[in-house]
């Protein structure tokens, strides 16, 4: 069972929209690696899943093409 309050890892799934859309052009992004045209995992610790959205979102800002796709908690085994 999950402790409340206990910092928790979770996985963020996310790429960029922009570098995609510019590839498909046959250009690359003005700042970013052509890598983010495909889904990068990404890890992020905090609380609880809506603060790991908040935390993604704040990260990988949908103003800057980034589309996050899924995050999901990482289960730990003792």
């Amino acid at each position: 069972m999950t402790q409340p309050g206990r910092i928790r890892d979770f996985e963020v799934i996310v790429f960029n929209q922009e570098v995609r859309e510019r590839l498909a052009m046959g250009f690359h992004h003005q700042f970013l690696d052509d890598a983010w045209a495909e889904p990068h995992h990404e890890e992020i610790k905090t609380r609880g899943p809506e603060d790991a959205r908040q935390k993604a979102e704040r990260r990988y800002p949908a103003s800057r093409g980034f589309v996050i796709v899924e995050i999901i908690e990482v289960a730990l085994y003792d």
